[in-house]
């Protein structure tokens, strides 16, 4: 099969104009492969583009989630609020530290944790801790969800890594949370050449707590402290090559907004549910509609060699995993326990009853268009004029 006309990604485009081969050669030629210089320059950096005090380098998102829950002494028999729609990442990390997911209800508009559900839960039952995920590149609404976690004295683990330089009254996501949690997988809007990430925090002892955590749980060289630890080091490559990008990350936002921007504008008048904002705290990490009509729309697309993807199809509490703890909160306030079993073995969808239409309804209609650093302003003209050539097509019959 051919490659879209227009990629979803672009690998040149993501590369920033950044001489790649040139900050792999100077470590290379340094010979220094893991936590050295480039990764602590890279922390020092990152941590000041977000107005934190300290960063930690790590091999990628999920682990820095884990790590970030592990730092906090989350374990077994403890809940973690978290969204269902947002790809099982948050789910996966909340297994891994041996917690229990509690999944609630996420705001129609931007996709992200309902503010008014995550307060009800707080008040509901015991809460270890939130992840807050920014979906899409889109910032939640982190100023009313810390206010609540701050008053149940619950801490909030911010989820940034499809939101790398977003900002709200000029504070980027990444700095509202007790620890602030990043990929730079490379499709993101800053990615490296593999598998990074990064934990982020203005607490000094939850960031020596995520050091040691990050290698073995070692306090010096071979000297295991803490429970739980890891292998998990961002690499000296990545780092460099991820300090190389950064002074262009701002830039290279502001190109993915101006495409987001001419889809808002050509999209106003169709039946679709476009994305609520396109200011600072939206850095079109996605570009994601919403239409009942998804299916067709996609299908449409690839004949006309537009590529798109559907960011996430499945809800987390619907997952075919087994003995998967799930909790869901109920009209009556009360928190419901359930397991999930495989929807084969229990004869159906395998949701083990929990309801949030919300996000179902979420799940079945997204679907993502090329938004990519790099998409050409004809190629955008292709993907609009694809879009808008499916439902005038409709409206015509």
């Amino acid at each position: 099969m051919s490659q879209p006309e227009v990629p979803f990604f672009s690998a040149t485009g993501a590369a920033f104009g950044v001489d790649l081969l040139a900050c792999m050669a100077t470590v290379v030629q340094q010979g220094r492969y893991v936590l050295g210089p480039r990764v602590q320059a890279f922390e020092l950096a990152f941590a000041s583009y977000l107005g934190v005090a300290h960063a930690v380098g790590v091999a990628n998102g999920t682990d820095a989630l884990t790590l970030s829950l592990r730092a906090l002494g989350i374990g077994p028999g403890e809940r973690v609020l978290t969204a269902a729609n947002a790809g099982c990442y948050a789910s996966t990390a909340i297994a891994q530290a041996g917690a229990e997911p509690l999944y609630v209800e996420i705001d129609p508009q931007d996709m992200n944790l309902a503010p008014a559900a995550v307060e009800q839960a707080l008040k509901a039952g015991p809460v270890a801790a939130v992840i807050l995920t920014h979906l899409y590149g889109q910032m939640a609404p982190v100023e009313r969800i810390a206010a609540a976690c701050r008053a149940a004295c619950v801490p909030l683990i911010e989820d940034c890594a499809q939101a790398h330089g977003a900002a709200r009254n000029g504070r980027k996501a990444g700095a509202w949370g007790a620890l602030a949690c990043f990929s730079f997988y490379p499709t993101k809007n800053l990615g490296a050449l593999g598998d990074g990430g990064l934990v982020a925090t203005a607490d000094a002892a939850l960031a020596e707590r995520v050091r040691a955590l990050r290698q073995y749980g070692w306090s010096g060289k071979y000297q295991v402290t803490l429970p739980g630890g890891i292998n998990s080091r961002l690499d000296e490559l990545q780092a460099a090559l991820l300090l190389a990008k950064l002074p262009h990350l701002d830039r290279a936002n502001a190109e993915r907004r101006a495409i987001a921007a001419r889809y808002q504008a050509a999209f106003a008048d169709l039946p679709l549910r476009l994305p609520p904002s396109m200011g600072s705290d939206y850095v079109a990490h996605l570009y994601v509609v919403r239409t009942p009509r998804r299916a067709e729309l996609q299908a449409h697309l690839a004949r006309h060699g537009i590529a798109s993807e559907v960011h996430y199809p499945l809800p987390e509490h619907r997952q075919p995993v087994r003995s998967e703890r799930a909790y869901d909160l109920g009209a009556s306030g009360q928190v419901a326990k359930t397991c999930l079993i495989e929807g084969e073995r229990r004869g159906s969808k395998g949701d083990g009853g929990l309801s949030l239409p919300v996000t179902e309804a979420a799940c079945a209609e997204v679907l993502s268009l090329p938004c990519c650093l790099g998409l050409t302003s004809t190629q955008t003209a292709r993907v609009i004029d694809g879009v808008r050539a499916f439902f005038n097509r409709e409206s015509a019959c």
